[in-house]
């Protein structure tokens, strides 16, 4: 069950929204075209198996991921906001105990970045006691794996089998991309299959409900009685729902009307406000301006190979090698330090222009709470 249930989350967390995945019985006993649709969504939209050959990759270098890129959402984050069905949190939540997850999130990622200057620390001893050891005098030093093969040669025969399996995984890759093809053309033909089934079903269902009411009226001699109850209380909500949209549409005009006379109070007393927003738009535009008309260089996203460098002159451009088979310049470090920080600048900008139109937000919904006292932190 537990497997199940985690299954059905994660597909629900990446944006499937198939609802007869989520009807299946959670003791496995049904459903295994279900799961085969969304395992082909998965290799279509999450390029799983690319995913899963970068994640096993042996890793024989000091490796960090470099992404520059901006932030984002991608289309398959839109919409999973919403409550996932049968699995989502109740109605109402304990506000201290989201306190209690936001503050050990933040207690795992700080523990998180210290454990990562540490690991940057000892990579820096590494490479520079092994300086000027490797043959390769484009790196000049020994990565972990190849000073750990240094100290302890017997270990070379793990690396060995590790480097015939990512060697058989990728054999196989190639092979499926061959076949590739046929598969998608018969998922194509399981699809067709499914809609048609769904279409038999939907017409047996309509064939039941406009034949279900002539045989209990034929076979129960209170059915007419009933259906006459029945016609009457039509009649009643009918007229009911037409009182109602009068009303409503009266009180919408009215109110619509009362609105539009507040924003002619508000229009003449709030133009320097208005006048103030448009102001620090306008400065908040300009301090981009230099970023953004600056020649767009190509964003960096990726693992690089860290790449050790001294201090002098013939070697300040060698922060890094792409792992990927073109050929990429060096990216020194201060490179995408510097663009890292713009970056930062920028998000703290928009982070304290949100803060402050919340701010002006809460002082309006307070203005209107009688009795009252709020307090700004």
């Amino acid at each position: 069950d537990n497997q199940i249930r985690f299954v059905k989350s994660a597909l629900w967390y990446h944006g499937y929204g198939r609802p007869e995945l989520y009807r299946l019985p959670s003791d496995g006993s049904a459903g295994s075209r279900e799961l085969l649709l969304a395992f082909s969504w998965l290799l279509h939209r999450l390029s799983l198996l690319e995913q899963l050959l970068a994640r096993n990759r042996v890793k024989t270098g000091d490796e960090t991921s470099v992404c520059t890129c901006e932030d984002d959402l991608p289309n398959s984050q839109t919409g999973t906001t919403k409550r996932a069905p049968e699995y989502g949190l109740e109605d109402r939540v304990d506000v201290r105990y989201l306190q209690w997850l936001n503050g050990r999130l933040r207690f795992q990622w700080r523990s998180l970045h210290a454990q990562h200057q540490e690991q940057c620390k000892l990579l820096h001893k590494i490479h520079l006691f092994t300086s000027g050891s490797h043959m390769d005098q484009t790196l000049g030093h020994f990565s972990v794996t190849e000073t750990d093969l240094v100290r302890q040669p017997e270990n070379y025969k793990q690396l060995l089998q590790l480097l015939e399996f990512e060697t058989m995984q990728l054999e196989a890759f190639l092979e499926w991309k061959q076949l590739e093809p046929v598969y998608w053309q018969w998922m194509e033909t399981v699809l067709d299959n499914m809609a048609e089934e769904g279409n038999m079903c939907k017409s047996q269902a309509t064939h039941v409900e406009k034949s279900g009411l002539p045989k209990v009226t034929s076979c129960c001699p209170w059915a007419v009685s009933l259906t006459g109850q029945i016609d009457r209380l039509s009649r009643d909500l009918m007229t009911l729902r037409d009182q109602l949209h009068k009303l409503v549409t009266h009180r919408k005009a009215a109110w619509c009307e009362k609105v539009k006379t507040r924003e002619e109070e508000l229009q003449k007393e709030g133009f320097s406000a208005t006048a103030r927003k448009i102001e620090e738009s306008v400065e908040l535009k300009l301090l981009n301006l230099t970023h953004l008309c600056a020649p767009k260089k190509p964003q960096l996203h990726g693992s690089c190979r860290l790449v050790f460098r001294s201090k002098h002159p013939a070697s300040k451009m060698g922060f890094g090698r792409s792992v990927s088979k073109e050929p990429v310049s060096a990216v020194s470090a201060t490179e995408v330090i510097r663009e890292l920080q713009m970056r930062e600048a920028s998000l703290e900008r928009e982070l304290k222009q949100l803060q402050e139109e919340c701010r002006q937000r809460l002082d309006e919904i307070a203005e209107g709470l009688d009795g009252v006292i709020c307090i700004s932190p």
